[in-house]
């Protein structure tokens, strides 16, 4: 659908009686503060985007906001235009960016935006009238540099794109000649259709700085360097004679009002496009009632006011929120709302404690939207019971002496917490391994699995509610099992991947061996693999020191700490040397957690009678003691039952398994075992003072 071009007059509002109006009804915290001041000040600051350096990075060229309700748009202290209820705005860095092309078809540039929208030169597509025409312009940006400009011009180049003839992408730039400013609207259209009936780029331009009086410029061209200004300048003068432009401070704030093109590349959608412009911009979308809805963002809604601002040459997004009203999202997006009250009460105290002990860690914001901090999803995220137990405990925290309590926590730590010396290395007195039985919890309605081998030698896994016993059972003591439906598919995992192909099938009448039962992969038990050699040194690579092995041909966890969990891995018999021992989950292709075994997929161990050990491998055989006597096994296709007589079959296979339980680091609090100290009747002070060591609980 085709959208007609509304008129300014239909999109800005800056008369003096509505700035004073419009700010009251719709601004609803205070002017943003920095990081540092923002939690005295009851707020906090979260990163939605931005480039933070080695801290943090996630970047996006534009954001397109929304509401329920009208917000301002402006410096905070002072709006400079209003986004009515439900319109979409767009807003984005005037920095460095390629013009792509220029067409009277909007087709022809969808098209083109098309096509890059897959590669690293974002699209971003706009309108103009020029020449009495409407036209659209296709950039691609923004970049952090002239040169990163260039350079993407020459990627944009060979992209294979329909480029109308006598265009080549060029680099546009932050460099603009000012008509002046203007007391009226009309006054700067007046100018504005000069120019652009001269075929030149110009815009209305909202200054952040400028007096009530003379709220409005208007601003020509987009050079890159200042002799492409000299030139912009000339060919200005010539084409309108009568009137005297200057060049722009550079460092003054503004908004340039453009027009966008393509919030939609399948039928031409039109929304208000707002470039901040200014060597340090900083403007404020004023939060309300209703919240503003940040569609890059999964469309998600959140409360507060959004700061729009550049940071490391990127766009930096940052909302700032109540604390308490951040918790109602954040305990949302932790946990379920349906859990018991007392674990909802632990977790708002715990991720309270976390983002107070924050401090500006992340420079201009105390926090970010990821688990790198707490999940913080939005006004989606709350429910009822979630705000009804924030509330019960507003401004409660956890403290040590008189710190407050950098209060992490997993989903699940696999039935004992992490100690401090096998996660981080470090954590201080508040953390130590303690049992965390609740954790069961999270498969009180999990299915069972069966491990099974198959007639054909092949083994895998079948839920429950598939598979029943025969009655039957192997010279060895182990039952047999046969399915109860048709074409029951064995997984290589006890869980269902519809990406992954089953391994095999299994009929009614059929009887396979149950090997094992285990319960269906998830946040308490788990099963990864089986990993090859060069999948495992792949994913090793960057995460160890030291020269790797050309193939691994053993692997053995070799010391663990207080809980159990991996602080030292061997392969080939040498040390896999990583930064801290939590570094092992992503070593080995982003393992749940390092409470974990690993199995050869292709050999056995063989404890002797004289306590020596040896491996067995596929394509060996070892000597077996039968109830028949000395018999010899062949490697590939054995059964080997362990102490708890459990089995599994030695397969072809060069491959590790990872066998583990838990979710997540382990340290401080487990999710799932607080669920399960709630539902037995605990409170949640003496939830938390049982994952937290020597702590007290106060209200801040």
């Amino acid at each position: 659908m085709t959208q007609a071009r509304p008129k300014w007059t239909d999109r800005i509002l800056r008369s003096k009686g509505w700035m004073a109006a419009a700010f009251a009804a719709v601004c609803v915290l205070a002017p943003l503060v920095d990081a540092s001041d923002a939690i005295a000040a009851g707020t906090i600051r979260v990163v939605l985007y931005a480039d933070i350096g080695t801290k943090y990075k996630s970047t996006v060229p534009l954001v397109t906001l929304q509401s329920e309700q009208g917000f301002s748009l402006g410096t905070g202290s002072a709006p400079l235009l209003n986004v009515p209820a439900k319109a979409q705005a767009r807003a984005s860095l005037d920095g460095f960016r390629v013009k792509v092309l220029e067409t009277t078809l909007w087709t022809e540039a969808a098209d083109a935006a098309k096509k890059l929208q897959s590669t690293s030169d974002k699209p971003q597509l706009f309108t103009i009238s020029k020449n009495g025409a409407k036209v659209y312009q296709l950039y691609t940006g923004v970049y952090a540099s002239e040169a990163a400009a260039k350079t993407g011009a020459d990627r944009v180049a060979k992209a294979g794109l329909s480029i109308p003839a006598g265009q080549l992408p060029v680099v546009a730039g932050m460099k603009h000649l000012s008509a002046g400013t203007f007391s009226s609207q009309d006054g700067a259209e007046a100018a504005l259709a000069e120019y652009r009936a001269a075929g030149l780029d110009a815009w209305l331009v909202l200054p952040a700085g400028l007096s009530a009086s003379t709220p409005y410029s208007v601003w020509v061209g987009e050079a890159a360097s200042d002799n492409e200004l000299a030139v912009l300048q000339a060919a200005a003068a010539a084409a309108v004679p009568g009137r005297v432009l200057v060049t722009v401070d550079g460092s003054s704030s503004a908004l340039i009002v453009r027009q966008d093109a393509g919030l939609s590349l399948s039928s031409e959608v039109q929304a208000p496009h707002y470039l901040l412009a200014g060597s340090e911009p900083k403007f404020i979308a004023g939060g309300n009632d209703a919240g503003i809805q940040v569609t890059e963002k999964s469309k998600r809604i959140y409360r507060g006011n959004m700061e729009l601002s550049s940071l490391n040459g990127s766009l930096a997004v940052i909302n700032e929120v109540s604390l308490e009203q951040y918790l109602y999202a954040v305990v949302g997006g932790e946990v379920s709302s349906s859990w018991h009250e007392e674990a909802l009460k632990a977790q708002a105290v715990a991720a309270r404690s976390y983002a107070l002990s924050q401090g500006t860690r992340f420079d201009v914001a105390n926090v970010v939207d990821t688990t790198l901090s707490q999940v913080y999803n939005g006004i989606g995220s709350e429910a009822p019971s979630i705000i009804k137990a924030v509330d019960a405990t507003a401004g409660e925290v956890l403290k040590s002496g008189d710190k407050i309590v950098e209060a992490v926590f997993s989903s699940n730590s696999g039935g004992k917490t992490a100690d401090p010396s096998e996660v981080w290395g470090n954590g201080g007195k508040m953390f130590v391994s303690v049992p965390s039985t609740g954790d069961t919890a999270a498969v009180v309605s999990a299915k069972k699995w069966y491990s099974l081998l198959l007639s054909n030698g092949v083994s895998g896994y079948a839920r429950e509610d598939n598979i029943k016993l025969t009655g039957s059972k192997t010279a060895a003591g182990l039952e047999y099992a046969t399915a109860t439906t048709k074409d029951v598919n064995i997984r290589p995992l006890p869980l269902i991947e519809s990406s992954v192909s089953g391994v095999g099938k299994l009929n009614p009448g059929e009887n396979a061996v149950v090997l094992d039962i285990v319960y269906e992969s998830g946040s308490y038990s788990w099963i990864r693999g089986p990993y090859t050699s060069a999948e495992l040194l792949k994913s090793l690579q960057g995460k160890v020191t030291g020269t790797l092995p050309s193939s691994i041909l053993n692997l053995q966890v070799t010391q663990r700490g207080p809980s159990g969990r991996a602080v030292q891995v061997k392969a080939n018999g040498e040390v896999l040397k990583v930064k801290y021992p939590d570094m092992f989950r992503s070593a080995f292709n982003g393992l749940p957690s390092t409470l974990f075994d690993i199995v050869p997929a292709g050999s056995y161990t063989v404890l002797g009678a004289d306590g020596a050990t040896a491996s067995i491998g596929s394509s060996t055989s070892a000597g077996v003691l039968s109830a028949t006597g000395k018999v010899t096994a062949g490697g590939k296709g054995t059964v080997v039952m362990g102490m708890d007589a459990a089995a599994r079959v030695v397969s072809g296979s060069t491959g590790f398994l990872f066998v583990g339980q838990g979710y997540g680091h382990g340290l401080g609090m487990s999710q799932w075992g607080v669920k399960g100290m709630a539902d037995s009747g605990y409170d949640y002070r003496q939830i938390l003072q049982h994952y937290y060591n020597n702590v007290t609980i106060v209200k801040e």
